[in-house]
């Protein structure tokens, strides 16, 4: 009897934002196009690094893994090591040169050539560098494999036109590319069809959509028609720019049954003055009157922001007016992040760059109120009921305290526990229970029968099927009878962008 060839297996290491997610998930689906398979155990056969430029240490952290695959490649040389992303468009070729153990080094708009390079650096035997400065095909072209089977992310375009001084994405991701509208709806069909419930738009800045073909409201239009997309049940996006925000959009979200009362929005810095010389194109006070006009139409609205402490030539009556503007817009959660010097942004050649004593200690002050803030917004949702929709993730004491996980509809993270003789939900499943407890960075809801309520959805039929292909063994659905009747967590979940700073490691118990 011959055997049959071993299927090579492939891993994609995800550094940095929702759009690297996006892009990941358009790699994997590459990957097994070409006959690859996800790795269940051991070294891959194939190791893709999607990387991130945004950050001071993302240098380190690349070379760091690559290091530690350097005597893996050399004990293995049939293993293929591929590093794209940000960091690939901006090094280039330096990273072959600083780690000739790499096989493949590709940009951010030539995603579609991964499997071609590695083909190709497999037969040469050397490394193959494929650096393009536009993209050649738009990543939502390219076949997919989604981590997760009830969450879906859309991208409606790629790029940037802004001219941000701390900021090197535009010269990474290029200039903004919008896709039609057609399109955008017609691959939100398909996901639906496919069992995904809840789609996240995606682009560098999602409200400047339509500026390319000429129509500025194409946003709050695009939002609207999904809202008539027969079982898309959740609609997210981000991430909005505030100088670009407007009143249709805000009426959209409002008015549009599927669009979530959540939102992201970028404040950077609190100081009128930081914000131009970051050209920002918002000054507090219009930042301060979006986030009112957006309450007055959804009062339960939750916001969460980005800040960046230490800004070159930030002084301390300066971060007095941040620490004022993020008092006063009560923030769900902020993503808050030491200024980072980037070479080639006009940022890294300003004055006054703050020696790193000052901006940790105005950090560690900022996440102090941050946190407070967290903490009280949350306690203030105790005694409500919310519709969770399951997640695949658990929190880290799933196991010992028996409860699940899902998202309510502003994408809080909240813990529920099933009570005893109730059917288990799948992830995709909604349940409705009510908050029994706050903690900084999540939720809990631990109910008795009677206060807990069960909604089976297609997203969860769809999970189902997931773990018949997986493993050939139909998930029949249970009851619970404590907490060991708690499903064990799975590893098909779309990855969790905790809040930077002190609050990164601690969203769950």
């Amino acid at each position: 009897m011959i055997d049959s060839p071993r299927q090579r297996t492939y891993e994609v290491r995800t550094f940095g934002c929702q759009m690297n997610v996006h892009d990941s998930e358009r790699m994997a689906g590459l990957l097994e196009d070409a006959g690859l398979v996800p790795v269940s155990e051991g070294q891959a056969d194939v190791v893709v690094f999607n990387t991130c430029a945004v950050r001071e240490n993302a240098d380190n952290k690349l070379y760091g893994n690559l290091g530690l695959l350097a005597p893996v490649k050399e004990k293995n040389p049939d293993l293929q090591i591929a590093v794209g992303g940000c960091l690939a468009q901006k090094d280039q070729a330096a990273i072959a040169e600083k780690a000739p153990w790499v096989d493949v080094v590709f940009g951010t708009h030539n995603v579609g050539s991964l499997p071609v390079l590695l083909e190709r650096a497999r037969h040469n035997k050397r490394a193959e560098v494929e650096i393009l400065e536009s993209l050649d095909v738009f990543p939502s072209t390219l076949p997919t494999k989604r981590e997760s089977v009830h969450s879906g992310w859309v991208s409606i375009s790629v790029g940037c036109n802004n001219t941000c001084t701390f900021c090197i994405v535009p010269s990474l991701r290029g200039k903004e590319r919008d896709r039609r509208p057609g399109e955008i709806l017609a691959e939100i069909e398909a996901l639906v069809a496919d069992g995904v419930i809840e789609v996240t738009l995606l682009g560098q800045n999602v409200n400047s959509y339509g500026v390319e073909f000429g129509d500025r409201l194409a946003f709050g239009k695009l939002l609207r028609a999904c809202g008539e997309i027969p079982g898309l049940e959740r609609v997210r996006f981000t991430s909005p720019h505030p100088a670009a925000f407007t009143d249709d959009v805000i009426e959209a979200m409002a008015e549009t049954h599927n669009v979530m009362p959540q939102l992201h929005m970028p404040l950077q810095s609190g100081s009128d003055k930081v914000l131009k010389d970051m050209r920002r194109s918002y000054r507090s006070a219009k930042f301060l009157g979006i986030l009112e006009k957006v309450r007055q139409r959804m009062p339960d609205a939750a916001i969460s922001t980005d800040i960046i402490v230490g800004f070159p030539g930030e002084t301390e009556e300066d971060f007095q007016e941040t620490l004022r503007v993020v008092e006063e817009s009560r923030f769900a959660t902020a993503f808050t992040f030491q200024y980072s010097k980037r070479p080639g942004t006009p940022a890294a050649e300003l004055p006054d760059q703050l020696p790193k004593a000052v901006v940790q200690e105005r950090f560690e002050r900022l996440t102090a109120l941050q946190d407070r803030i967290s903490r009280e917004e949350n306690e203030r949702q105790v005694g409500r009921q919310v519709e969770l929709l399951v997640t695949e993730k658990t929190g880290r004491r799933g196991g010992e305290t028996g409860r699940l996980t899902g998202r309510a509809p502003d994408q809080r993270l909240v813990h529920f526990s099933v009570p005893d003789g109730s059917e288990i939900p799948r992830p995709g499943d909604m349940v409705t229970v009510t908050i029994t407890e706050a903690a900084g960075f999540h939720l809990v809801a631990d109910v008795e029968q009677g206060e807990y309520a069960l909604r089976r959805t297609r997203a969860g039929d769809a999970w189902d099927r997931s773990q018949a292909d997986s493993c050939g063994i139909p998930v029949q659905p249970g009851t619970a009878s404590g907490a060991s009747a708690a499903p064990r967590a799975v590893s098909l979940g779309m990855p969790l962008l905790p809040p930077r700073g002190a609050a990164a490691d601690r969203s769950e118990p």
